[in-house]
């Protein structure tokens, strides 16, 4: 006798709100937290080639930590697409101008490098401060457990 799988119907999906509050926490295990909720890795109907995870607002994101030298030495690149076009800064230089984009490139790294990873993305929502405004969505906290040590 052989048993099938079945699939949770998109309609039938339920996505929740998750806010977490990245003040203080190291950026790559609270990036592959919010990549896991994300992709919906923990609820029991995952399916790699589906989008069945929830919402993530990220708050805070201005205060998000990281160890050793990488303030100063973690560089980040973008290109224009010109000649000559490529500009880089530093975790310190990008913190201070634009906060929420160090948040989004290190979850966006950490999610599948397709169509449905973009569709991932969409659902990740990163702002500088405390406050968000998704406060209609009932939004629930979500805990990340780091390690405390480092700088």
């Amino acid at each position: 006798m052989s048993t099938k799988t079945t699939l949770t119907p998109i309609n039938e999906i339920e996505r929740d709100w998750y806010v977490v509050d990245a003040a203080d926490q190291r950026l790559g295990r609270l990036a592959t937290e919010i990549a896991q909720v994300l992709r919906g890795k923990k609820k029991p109907n995952y399916a790699p080639h589906m989008d069945i995870g929830d919402f993530v607002i990220v708050v805070n994101a201005e205060k998000v930590a990281v160890t050793g030298n990488k303030n100063s030495q973690k560089l980040y690149r973008r290109h224009s697409g010109r000649p000559g076009g490529m500009k880089t800064e530093t975790f310190d230089q990008l913190q201070a101008r634009i906060p929420e984009r160090i948040v989004e490139k290190a979850v966006k790294g950490m999610l599948t490098k397709n169509a449905l990873g973009r569709k991932l993305f969409t659902k990740l929502k990163v702002y500088a401060g405390p406050e968000h405004p998704h406060s209609s969505q009932n939004p629930q906290s979500l805990t990340v457990n780091t390690i405390p040590g480092g700088k």
